[in-house]
């Protein structure tokens, strides 16, 4: 079976949000978060789905700003969509007068197809949200650790190592993160990569050392 990712996107809460249009014009901004939308790993292969809601609101030249999440599912979820509407800033018709202060509500709701997930369970995706939620912690300690590893005690880094392999972080992982920054840098998307490829340098590889050299000065 051929495995798709669908994103459905669709306006609420507010009158004037029928006021804007997308440039590329009436399902203009459907399509793009169809093309543009990366599906976290951890979320893809555990079959996390559902609706994240993020507000924002746009200037006089239709650029995206004030974004936050209002409804989360899980924070690599928020950050994709919160993503998504940033990378949408510019693209937006504004009409004169429009009210710049007004917040747009946009729910995006995730949902996977293929990836044998019709199977699952409400309670797996949320016994995998509370695992994921659980080894966040662990992902910050390793990061830390990096950071600042000229301040490192003798065999710390061996205690780092057997928590990396306990999170499944291997090389096949960080590749797929550099993946999906190669990803972001064809989309224009400059910042959201860079973070992929930071995420690789704090994990302790060199792997992405050569595209944040390039993209991220």
């Amino acid at each position: 079976m051929k495995r798709l990712v669908t994103i459905f996107l669709i306006f609420c809460c507010l009158a004037a949000t029928a006021q804007l249009q997308f440039k590329s014009g009436k399902d203009g901004f459907t399509s793009f978060l169809r093309e543009k939308t990366i599906y976290p790993s951890f979320s893809k292969n555990n079959c996390i789905q559902g609706t994240v809601n993020i507000s924002f609101k746009l200037d006089e030249k239709g650029n995206v700003y004030s974004s936050r999440v209002t409804k989360s599912i899980l924070s690599e979820l928020d950050e994709e969509a919160l993503r998504l509407v940033r990378l949408s800033s510019g693209k937006w018709k504004v009409p004169v007068g429009y009210d710049t202060t007004t917040a747009v509500i946009v729910p995006v709701n995730f949902k996977l197809s293929g990836f044998n997930c019709e199977g699952k369970s409400s309670r797996d995706m949320q016994d995998a949200i509370r695992s994921y939620q659980a080894e966040e912690g662990l992902t910050n300690s390793v990061i830390n650790f990096y950071k600042n590893i000229n301040q490192a005690k003798p065999g710390q880094e061996a205690q780092i190592i057997v928590i990396k392999n306990q999170l499944g972080i291997d090389d096949d992982y960080l590749n797929e993160r550099i993946d999906n920054g190669l990803k972001k840098i064809k989309q224009g998307d400059k910042q959201g990569a860079c973070e992929d490829f930071l995420f690789v340098k704090n994990m302790g590889s060199s792997l992405a050392d050569q595209y944040l050299s390039k993209y991220c000065k």
